[in-house]
């Protein structure tokens, strides 16, 4: 399993991790009615990528997963799992945040989270009163990184600029090579400071696991290359021949999946296969 080190943390993570945003719908059924379709699957995905040596897990409040987290991480070693969860936007003010963290604690099952992250943007008032919060749990033990999520290149700016006993290690922000948009300014303000980006959608909710066109045709020519890889896996493994801050965590739904995208670890495209590639979805 190839590792890296994240955000020059030393913490040692998985080129890949998993998320736990399942959808709309299905956030709504549990938070109303208590009814999470398939959720044993689903902690079955969880645990799946955990033993293939997955072990950057990504969910949130909201997401209402994150005791399914808890339940696939049953008896592991819960110092080599790199955990992370956000935190929703109308928590932000300082005693919202830290109930709202206790709350997650509570339901991951642990004393302590690896990456703390502020799921959306708000006014640069709630953020950096929420950053505040997180850098005296970082203090206390109960946080160890603050990472940041769907931030615009300014207010990451700012976030930055709030942040003075700890570091933010991280921006998560929707990326794939349908939408590279964050390229242009996100990606260079990760780079210049030290900054991981978490890229979820990555196989671009699902039209990307399928090819066709010029799409289909750079596809088969990377196969040549690197028999029995399938589309998904190239698609994941665009980011990883690309970038070496970068880690999609595309969703684990479903334990054959997660096998699947496991797959895109342990190889490389080189410059004229990436080029291809990107040049047939352009």
């Amino acid at each position: 399993m190839q590792m890296r080190d994240f955000s020059g943390t030393g913490f040692m993570v998985s080129e890949i991790g998993v998320g736990t945003y399942y959808d709309p719908g299905w956030i709504v059924r549990a938070r109303l009615f208590g009814s999470r379709p398939n959720r044993d699957m689903k902690v079955k995905a969880i645990s799946t990528a955990l033993e293939c040596g997955v072990n950057m897990i990504d969910t949130a409040e909201i997401y209402q997963s994150e005791d399914m987290v808890a339940e696939a991480l049953g008896g592991r070693d819960r110092s080599k799992v790199f955990l992370a969860t956000k935190v929703w936007p109308s928590h932000y003010r300082r005693e919202r945040l830290l109930k709202s963290l206790r709350a997650s604690l509570r339901r991951l099952g642990t004393d302590y989270v690896d990456l703390y992250q502020l799921h959306l943007n708000s006014s640069r008032e709630k953020v950096g009163e929420a950053l505040k919060a997180i850098e005296e749990q970082v203090k206390e033990g109960t946080v160890r990184y603050i990472g940041i999520s769907n931030f615009d290149a300014e207010l990451t700016k700012f976030a930055l600029s709030v942040v003075r006993d700890a570091r933010i290690v991280s921006t998560q922000m929707p990326f794939n090579l349908l939408n590279r948009k964050i390229e242009a300014d996100i990606l260079p303000i990760c780079r210049e400071n030290g900054m991981s980006v978490l890229a979820y959608y990555p196989l671009g909710h699902g039209r990307l696991v399928t090819s066709s066109g010029k799409f289909a045709e750079a596809v088969k020519k990377i196969q040549e290359d690197h028999p029995g890889k399938t589309v998904p896996q190239i698609v994941l493994n665009w980011f990883l021949s690309k970038f070496d801050n970068v880690y999609p965590i595309p969703r684990a739904s479903n334990p054959e999946h997660v096998r699947e995208n496991t797959g895109a670890m342990g190889w490389k495209m080189d410059e004229e296969e990436i080029k291809m590639l990107e040049q047939s979805v352009s």
